[in-house]
C-alpha cells in the first residue's frame, strides 16, 4: 500500500458522513477512517456505502478481547471489503494471531498483507497516553518508547502488517521491525491547530520526515471552514 492521508470521519451519523464526502465529488477521494462512534451508530451499512463511493476504508474498532472472540469478530468484519482494520497490541501475540486468522480465513504473512487487502494492524499506545499516565494509571514503569517498540515487535511476531502509533515513534518502529512494516500515525495537527485531547502529536510534514507511512487527520480537516482545502493541504504537506 502506498503512503496516504487518512481522514478520520468521526461523525455521529451516516448522513453527516456522506454529506462530508459529497464535498469531494469529482476531486481526490480521501482514504476514510470509520471509528467506533459512526460504526456503532450505523453498523456495517456505513462501510458498504462509503466503499460503493470508491473510498478506501480503515475500520478503526481496536478489537481487544480473548483470542476466540477477536477471531470471531474479525470473521464478521472480513466480508465488508475494508482495506485496513485493527486490534489492540496489548491483547498479546495469541490474540493478534487469532484476529489475523479470523480476518483472512487461514492467515497471511506480513509481506502478503502489505500487498493485499485487508491489512491488520495493532494499536501500540493511544496518542492520548503520556508517560505519566502509563506509570500512574496503568502501572507500567518502562519508558513509553520501549513499551511501544515491544508491542510493535509483538505485532510483527503475530504476522500483522503494521501498527498504529504516534508519528514520533515511527522511526523507532521501522528500525526495530523493518521498513516494510507499516506505521499508521494519528495525532496529526497543522501548526496552527489546537492539540485537542491528544498528547503525542506533530504536523503532516514532520510526520513524513519521521517516517510515517500513513497519517490520520480528523478535526483539522472535518471541522475546517473548507474541508477540501484542508485535506489537500495535508496531502501536499505529507506527500510533497
Amino acid at each position: 500500500m502506498a503512503k496516504d492521508v487518512i481522514v478520520a470521519c468521526d461523525f455521529p451519523s451516516m448522513e453527516r458522513t456522506l454529506d462530508f464526502l459529497d464535498l469531494f465529488e469529482g476531486k481526490r477521494k480521501p482514504f476514510v477512517k470509520i471509528g467506533m462512534e459512526l460504526f456503532y451508530a450505523e453498523g456495517p451499512d456505513v462501510v458498504r456505502k462509503i466503499k460503493e463511493r470508491g473510498h478506501k476504508v480503515f475500520l478503526d474498532l481496536k478489537l481487544h478481547d480473548i483470542p476466540n472472540t477477536v477471531a470471531g469478530g474479525m470473521r464478521s468484519l472480513a466480508g465488508l471489503g475494508v482495506d485496513m482494520t485493527n486490534v489492540h497490541a496489548s491483547g498479546g501475540i495469541k490474540m493478534m494471531k487469532a484476529g489475523l486468522e479470523g480476518l483472512t480465513s487461514g492467515g497471511q504473512s506480513a509481506a502478503d498483507q502489505v500487498n493485499s487487502a485487508p491489512v491488520l494492524i495493532a494499536v501500540t499506545q493511544l496518542t492520548s497516553t503520556s508517560q505519566e499516565m502509563l506509570a500512574e494509571e496503568l502501572l507500567i514503569d518502562k519508558d513509553i518508547n520501549d513499551v511501544i517498540v515491544k508491542y510493535a515487535l509483538n505485532a510483527k511476531a503475530a504476522g500483522l502488517g503494521g501498527v498504529v502509533c504516534s508519528p514520533l515513534e515511527a522511526g523507532l518502529i521501522h528500525e526495530a521491525c523493518g521498513s516494510d512494516f507499516l506505521t499508521v500515525t494519528p495525532g496529526i495537527r497543522f501548526s496552527d491547530s489546537t492539540s485537542d485531547d491528544q498528547a503525542r502529536i506533530t504536523t503532516p510534514a514532520k510526520a513524513r520526515e519521521l517516517g510515517s507511512d500513513y497519517i490520520v487527520i480528523g478535526r483539522p480537516v472535518t471541522q475546517a471552514e473548507d474541508p477540501v482545502e484542508a485535506y489537500m493541504r495535508a496531502v501536499s504537506d505529507f506527500l510533497g
